[in-house]
This record gives structure tokens, C-alpha cells and sequence, in this order.
């Protein structure tokens, strides 16, 4: 009996101790301006549900992931017009964040919102991701984003680390090429879609990007408690790597991602800098988005 009992706490303590990869707090909004019924508030109580379910139920990796390693990300999908009964459009806020080692502190990883979010849900439907299969715009909506925030989670551990899920991300493109649906196509209007989003992040000419991404947290982020003044350094020098895509890509839909969400965090991190050192990043972040040139004066005051 001892035996059995042994077996069983051992299968029990595997079983706790791995988790899926993602940890994904989701959340539906509807537009003021909509009227919503019971019924479709009962549908999106349950949509809410099925959308956690898929993303942190479904194993996106062959990696072992305990529970605190989980990635730490949200959904937010903003419900603005119901087309036809079932049908919605709106727009999903997608954000993941990683710790810094040996710190409570998260910094942000990934910040996007996608304005191209046409759907069709129906009571009780079940969203399951079939690999190399277009089943339906929300299932492969959802597995497109949890395999970018897979991708840039790894690339800022290790140099382009995320490649494998980033050309996940990009076959889910291709397969929704046949479909009609929005965000996943080459000659949509403006370069701000799923499409542009996953082709320039395997581009060589964002090979610079990524190498930021690690660099600014595994050699700037990771080293922030040891050492702030040269962890504080690592990152602007990391950051200045983005001058080549901004030669080469100017307003890139990446570059711009990945700048625009590290504003705040730069902000705070050079409250006590030195006058020089703050100037010098400002004018950096400045020439990297300089539609937001304002917000990163801030720095400075």
C-alpha cells in the first residue's frame, strides 16, 4: 500500500509542478454605444471563458514549463458592432511581460492593438488550434498572438530564440491567406496588421531588433539589481542597435511596438540618472519614434 501511496505522490508532484506555457488573464468589453442583449451577454460571459480556456490549456511548445514560469500576458477583445447575429467586430489589446531576474519587477515584452478583428461565434462552440489548419478567424487570431508572445519571450533569453514560434505564427498566416477575413494579408491598407507584424520579424533586416530584445534584457533588464548605472547602459546601448531599422524601416510596425512599450519603464529607470545620460536617450528615443517625441521629453522634466 506504502508502494501505491509512493507512486501516487509522485505522479501528483509531476503533475503540479509542470503548467502550460501561458498564463493569460482575458477579459470582453463591449462599445458604450452598443445595445446588449441577455442573450449576448450570456454569450460573452461564455466567450470570455472559452478564449482562457484555448490559450492556457492549449501546449504551444514541446518545452516543460512549472507554474511560475508561466509567461504572463492578457488579452483584452473590445466588442464594437454585431454585424449580424453571431458575427463581431472589434479590436484585441495583446500584452506579455517577463520578470527581471532576482526581482518582483515585470518588464513589458510585447504591446499591440489590432484594429482587424472580425469573428463569428455561436453558443457553446468550442475554439480548438489545429496546427497547418485555417478553422475558424478567432481560433487562429488567438494562436497567432500566444505564438508571437511566445517568440519574443524567448528571444529575450536567448538570441533569436523565439524563431521557432515566430515561424509558427507566420504558417498561421499563410494558412488564413484563403480566408477573407482581415489583418492577414500583404495588400491591406497600411502595414499595421498580422501579416507585416510576423514577415518582419524573421526579415535580415530586423535582425538588429531582436538582437535589442536580448540584449536590452538579458544584459540590461537581468542586471538592474546588481548593478543599475551599467545594467541602465546595456539598455541604451541596446536600444541604439534600432538605428539600422530605422534606416533601413522607418515607422516599422515593430520597431515602433517595441520602443512604445518600453516609454514608461524608461522614464521611471532615469529619474536619478545622470542630466547627460538622460539627454542622450531622450534624443535616441526621439529619432527611433519621433511622432511620440512629447511623451519622451518627459524623461528630461
Amino acid at each position: 500500500m506504502l508502494k501505491y501511496l509512493a507512486i501516487l505522490l509522485i505522479f501528483l508532484s509531476t503533475f503540479s509542478s509542470s503548467a502550460q506555457e501561458l498564463n493569460c488573464q482575458v477579459s470582453i468589453i463591449t462599445d458604450a454605444r452598443l445595445e446588449i442583449t441577455s442573450v449576448e451577454k450570456e454569450i460573452f460571459e461564455q466567450l470570455n471563458q472559452t478564449i482562457y480556456d484555448m490559450i492556457n490549456t492549449t501546449q504551444w511548445t514541446k518545452d516543460k514549463f512549472k507554474i511560475e514560469e508561466r509567461i504572463n500576458c492578457t488579452m483584452q477583445l473590445q466588442i464594437n458592432s454585431i454585424p449580424s447575429p453571431g458575427t463581431y467586430s472589434g479590436s484585441l489589446q495583446v500584452q506579455s511581460s517577463r520578470p527581471a531576474f532576482n526581482s518582483s519587477y515585470n518588464t513589458t515584452l510585447f504591446n499591440f492593438q489590432d484594429d482587424d478583428i472580425n469573428f463569428s461565434y455561436s453558443r457553446n462552440a468550442v475554439l480548438i488550434y489545429a496546427p497547418n489548419q485555417f478553422r475558424d478567424n478567432l481560433t487562429s487570431i488567438l494562436a497567432f498572438y500566444a505564438y508571437f508572445i511566445l517568440g519574443m519571450d524567448y528571444d529575450s533569453f536567448s538570441l533569436k530564440g523565439g524563431t521557432p514560434y515566430f515561424n509558427e505564427a507566420q504558417q498561421i498566416v499563410a494558412n488564413a491567406q484563403s480566408s477573407n477575413a482581415p489583418g492577414w494579408k500583404s495588400n491591406e491598407a497600411g502595414k499595421r496588421n498580422r501579416f507585416y507584424l510576423v514577415d518582419n520579424i524573421l526579415h535580415q533586416l530586423f535582425e538588429p531588433l531582436r538582437e535589442c530584445n536580448y540584449d536590452y534584457h538579458r544584459k540590461g533588464v537581468d542586471k538592474l539589481y546588481d548593478d543599475k548605472v551599467n545594467g541602465r547602459k546595456s539598455m541604451y546601448d541596446a536600444l541604439n542597435k534600432l538605428n539600422k531599422v530605422v534606416a533601413t524601416r522607418p515607422n516599422s510596425i515593430n520597431l515602433l511596438t517595441f520602443v512604445q512599450a518600453k516609454s514608461v519603464e524608461l522614464k521611471n529607470l532615469y529619474i536619478d540618472a545622470e542630466p547627460n545620460n538622460k539627454i542622450d536617450v531622450v534624443k535616441l528615443l526621439k529619432k527611433l519614434d519621433p511622432a511620440n517625441s512629447s511623451k519622451y521629453q518627459e524623461i528630461l522634466n
